[in-house]
């Protein structure tokens, strides 16, 4: 879809690329805050927590534009040119992303469109979910004694069609987060074993993290397709696979509703 800027018009507007963090309001930075309390309008994604979206003024036009797997509200290239429609008619717009918007949350795509319809633009970053749920989870991402690496990947493209570099990804000194990936579990560990991961190795998938619904689910590579299938897994959640995941226990502080679901327990519920 081309961008289409209005003709015989300058954009007086500027767009606020924000990322809203992974969940917990009190983890949104203090810049984001300011930049929130300025805006006219807001275009928000599906993963920013109600308690942030109750931060934003109630003069500003809200536009709920947030994707599911499944369930997408509104096209890619609607909302690009969304943005830019309204730069010439408000002040401040804010697109409003959870996590962080340039760690697989599209904004580098949407700023290309900002920049081709010659609007000016701001990025205000946002913790990423990979570090908030780690951090609420009790799972150090790097240790010296565990992993020396840390690699984000997203699960949510057709694995199948669009073959992965497991060799890469299957280093026992590396932690792998995967963004996205419960439905392709399956594929995701087959990926990894063929790659050489072994099939004991520790996985951890943290549900609506940072937030009092969390819950982590904690097994190995080699049942990962039954932690992503519980029946009380709610999205969004995340994939943390690797030896840190050992630690879980031991450095677990945030615990709300006592939600950390062991591989025996599960093997239990699940017979």
């Amino acid at each position: 879809m081309e961008i289409v800027a209005l003709p015989g018009q300058a954009s007086t507007g500027k767009v606020w690329l924000v990322g809203a963090g992974p969940g917990d309001v009190d983890l949104l930075t203090v810049k984001a805050y300011r930049v929130l309390q300025n805006a006219d309008a807001v275009l928000f994604d599906a993963l920013v927590s109600d308690d942030i979206l109750a931060l934003i003024p109630p003069h500003a036009e809200k536009i709920a534009v947030g994707k599911r797997a499944g369930k997408h509200s509104a096209a890619q290239s609607e909302i690009n040119q969304l943005l830019v429609t309204k730069a010439y008619t408000r002040k401040n717009v804010v697109r409003l992303k959870g996590g962080d918007p340039f760690i697989f949350g599209r904004g580098g795509e949407e700023l290309e469109t900002i920049v081709a319809a010659g609007v000016d633009f701001e990025v205000v970053p946002g913790i990423t979910a990979a570090s908030g749920t780690a951090a609420y989870a009790g799972i150090p991402l790097t240790h010296r004694d565990y992993a020396q690496g840390v690699t984000f990947i997203t699960g949510h493209c057709k694995l199948e069609s669009r073959p992965m570099d497991w060799q890469s990804y299957a280093n026992p000194n590396n932690t792998l987060v995967v963004y996205m990936g419960i439905l392709n579990a399956n594929l995701i560990k087959q990926g990894l074993l063929g790659a050489g991961r072994i099939a004991a190795t520790p996985v951890a998938i943290v549900s609506k993290a940072t937030t009092s619904s969390q819950q982590t689910f904690i097994g190995t590579l080699d049942n990962i397709e039954q932690l992503a299938s519980h029946p009380d897994l709610v999205m969004p959640a995340l994939m943390v696979i690797g030896e840190v995941v050992e630690l879980a226990d031991t450095l677990n502080w945030f615990t709300p509703q006592s939600n950390q679901i062991k591989t025996t327990e599960l093997a239990a519920q699940l017979k």
